[in-house]
């Protein structure tokens, strides 16, 4: 007479991804670029700030802000800016909700029995990734805080 065990048998296979279609990798490149755009949009903020401190830096400091001074009008154009700011937000805005969309996985009592422990690798990666979203985020209000105060719109 064959007997049936009481608790479910685990898995030998591993569960691919929390979310299908999702590799570590893109989550990382998706993050690493939200902030990269909002950094460079961030330079029109540190060469306004050079720009302002020019008497205190000396003459060599204002003929690098002479020079920067066409970059900067370059970079801070609406059509460069704007869709930069709109690339950095859309793609921070979806690494959090991929992180949300993981932990929410995660801690569902369904998916409890079959689920390994986390690395600790992948959870100082998660977490780096949390930070460098929020980091763009703030980035993203404080050039559009500026942006709006100097030229008075967005």
């Amino acid at each position: 007479m064959p007997t049936v065990s009481a608790h479910p048998q685990k898995s030998e296979e591993r569960p691919v991804n929390p979310v299908a279609g999702e590799s570590a990798t893109s989550r990382e490149w998706l993050g690493w670029s939200s902030f990269f755009f909002a950094l460079l949009q961030s330079v029109c903020t540190f060469f306004a700030t050079v720009n302002g401190l020019r008497l205190a830096i000396g003459i060599g400091a204002l003929a690098l802000s002479g020079a920067a001074r066409s970059t900067v009008h370059w970079l801070h154009s609406d059509a460069i800016r704007l869709p930069m700011i709109g690339l950095a937000l859309l793609g921070t805005l979806l690494n959090l909700v991929v992180l949300w969309q993981i932990r929410r996985l995660r801690a569902r009592p369904s998916a409890q029995w079959r689920q390994r422990p986390v690395s600790l690798r992948k959870i100082r990666m998660e977490r780096v990734q949390w930070v460098l979203s929020v980091v763009t985020l703030v980035l993203i209000g404080v050039e559009e805080y500026w942006h709006l105060r100097w030229h008075h719109h967005i």
